[in-house]
């Protein structure tokens, strides 16, 4: 019978698991979910302030709304954060729920691929309704 020899480690349990975690990316994700939410508060209340005060109106004075500079950037700004934020959440859902590695990672591309395509169709609606005007 050969028995082979075991090595002792001396460690703390804190040792052990420093360099085992999120290697601060957690920390970042984290932090961008609560600057983009932050951002979306102001840019969705002028959004719903701004369908309000264009309800009944025609389609040329909504185009004429939406040609100036400073609409056109905000409604550009609230997509983009929107589908940002949205994919970041989601992927947190994701990453909580799904266990399995493949159908993890596989699921996560292809809601960002979902995020991104629909981000950009909203890109490109804003700015056909931009140079309507």
């Amino acid at each position: 019978m050969s028995t082979q020899p075991t090595q002792t480690i001396m460690r703390s349990g804190l040792g052990r698991a420093r360099g085992l975690g999120s290697a601060k990316s957690g920390a970042a994700h984290w932090f961008a979910e609560r600057v983009t939410s932050i951002a979306l508060v102001p840019l969705t209340l002028w959004f719903v302030f701004s369908v309000f005060s264009l309800l009944g109106e025609p389609r040329a004075a909504v185009q004429a709304w939406a040609g100036h500079a400073m609409n056109a950037t905000l409604l550009l700004a609230l997509v983009i954060i929107t589908f940002h934020h949205m994919a970041m959440g989601l992927q947190v859902v994701m990453e909580d729920y799904i266990h399995a590695e493949r159908p993890r990672l596989l699921a996560i591309l292809a809601m960002k691929a979902a995020a991104g395509l629909f981000a950009l169709g909203g890109i490109l609606a804003v700015i056909k309704l931009t140079l309507a005007h």
